[in-house]
């Protein structure tokens, strides 16, 4: 019987016709497609600031933006109040009242120039009693040194004309104060940056950081790695995490999470705020207080409270991340913070817990409120630094190493900074 043979016999293994080689092959064609020559990591609005200024500046930069959730401003950028601040807080001279202060203009023409709705309404810091006083009167010094035009103290005649149903005993008038929504001006610099040749990555974490001589190498989800002759680390409440792979000097410092809560006023409420009304500064406390914002896109929040978050991205009370939290609770510059400070955060856990507290912390502001008029509104969490000695950090943070720039404290007002920020920062990237 004659046996047939097959015309294409089955070929010897061999590695070039192994799956071996075929993932070697495409990895090795990724690793070469995925060079850039800055690479940013991190899509909120200080990112993506970044990212559009170096475009503006330098057309043929190969750019990308790595961002780990499935959408841009997820996490500070659009879970913040939307004020559009003013710089009145701030130590003269500091980067957070330099790019405060330039930033402001640069938000105000970028959104007119692309038309996105924004209103500058103003707002009081009131002092409520003798005490704050002092405090109120060295917020306006430090606005007076700002060169904020049009600030003044005024009395409860004044205060009532702006705000009818505030209380306090005297007050600084802002004129320049406003608000915005952040997410429509994040999304139009994300628009602008593609429509530029920018690429954003979406759904990208980041895992690893590798300097080399000539580049950096960044090791993201899914084994996918990308190259980069600049990168900027603008990765928020993660920034210290990532900077402690290429810069020691992050070890100096940590972030701490502090979820802030806010109650919404009912719809039939809403005219007991017309703009922004702010109490006067605590000095003892490094946050602004519970306060009444007019939202851009609607209703009126009151609040924020602070509270230690149980992991970095913890928005409700019982979110929860072991080694997150242990992290966080068993760091030294935590553990003397806590102690100069745990009288307050007891005080800010129980109004967390309790509506009347809270509720009987913005009367101070408008007495009429009950705890009837509120009901439950959103959270964001704030990326605070705390140095190792316990300190809190009051300022920007930009650490620059040539190739590989970490923002490591980008705290309010960034969101009304970014532009001056992503100027700033631009400048770094592109000095050589």
């Amino acid at each position: 019987m004659l046996r047939l043979q097959t015309s294409n016999p089955v070929p010897k293994f061999s590695f070039f016709n192994s799956p071996v080689f075929y993932y070697y092959f495409c990895a090795r064609i990724k690793l070469y497609i995925m060079k850039y020559d800055v690479i940013i990591i991190g899509g909120g609005i200080v990112g993506l600031a970044t990212a559009l200024k170096i475009l503006e500046k330098n057309a043929d930069t190969k750019l990308a933006i790595l961002e780990k959730e499935e959408r841009i401003a997820v996490h500070q950028s659009g879970n913040n109040s939307g004020v559009i601040h003013s710089g009145v807080y701030y130590k003269p001279g500091s980067l957070r009242a330099i790019n405060c202060i330039r930033g402001y203009q640069m938000l105000l023409d970028f959104c007119q120039r692309y038309d996105i709705p924004y209103e500058i309404t103003g707002k009081i810091i009131v002092a409520t009693r003798e005490s704050q006083l002092e405090s109120l009167q060295a917020v306006y010094e430090k606005g007076v040194a700002n060169k904020l035009e049009g600030l003044k103290m005024i009395g409860l005649d004044e205060m009532r004309e702006k705000e009818p149903h505030v209380n306090g005993i005297k007050a600084i008038w802002v004129p320049q104060a406003g608000i915005v929504d952040y997410r429509i001006v994040a999304e139009m610099y994300a628009e602008l940056i593609k429509s530029a040749g920018g690429e954003i990555i979406l759904d990208c974490k980041v895992n690893n950081i590798k300097k080399h001589s000539d580049h950096t190498e960044i090791h993201c989800s899914e084994d996918r790695v990308f190259t980069g002759k600049k990168v900027v680390n603008c990765a928020g409440l993660y920034s210290d995490k990532l900077a402690k792979l290429t810069h020691d000097k992050a070890l100096e410092m940590k972030i701490l999470p502090f979820r802030g809560e806010y109650y919404k006023l009912k719809k039939e409420k809403e005219y007991l705020v017309n703009a922004l009304i702010y109490p006067a500064p605590d000095p003892a406390f490094p946050w602004l207080g519970v306060h009444y914002t007019r939202m851009a896109k609607g209703g009126v929040e009151a609040g924020p409270n602070a509270v230690l978050a149980f992991k970095r991205e913890g928005y409700e009370f019982f979110d929860f991340k072991l080694n997150e939290f242990v992290e966080t609770i068993t760091y030294k510059g935590f553990l003397k913070m806590a102690s100069k400070y745990w009288k307050i955060g007891i005080g800010e856990f129980y109004r967390s817990l309790s509506k009347s507290a809270f509720t009987k912390a913005l009367q101070e502001l408008i007495p009429e409120i009950t705890e009837a008029d509120l009901v439950k509104g959103g959270a964001g969490v704030r990326a605070l630094a705390c140095r190792d000695n316990g300190e809190l950090v009051d300022d920007f943070i930009f650490y620059d190493d040539d190739r590989v720039i970490n923002v490591c404290n980008a705290p309010s007002p960034a969101a009304t900074s970014s532009l001056s920020i992503g100027d700033t920062v631009s400048n770094m990237v592109l000095k050589n």
